[in-house]
């Protein structure tokens, strides 16, 4: 699975690893996050992340 990088603060979002401060379980790929999902170090939406 690609690694998705928060442009404004560089959080990466593993989609293997998920991510348990914003309840996303691990295995989730990002196309499924809910649009709602804010980076949970800077709070930018997922419009702000780029493929790595």
């Amino acid at each position: 699975m690609k690694k998705y990088i928060c442009t404004v603060c560089g959080w990466e979002y593993d989609p293997a690893a998920g991510c348990p401060e914003g309840d996303i379980a691990p295995g989730t790929p990002f196309e499924d996050i809910p649009e709602d999902f804010v980076c949970p170090l800077c709070g930018v939406g997922k419009e702000e992340f780029t493929v790595q």
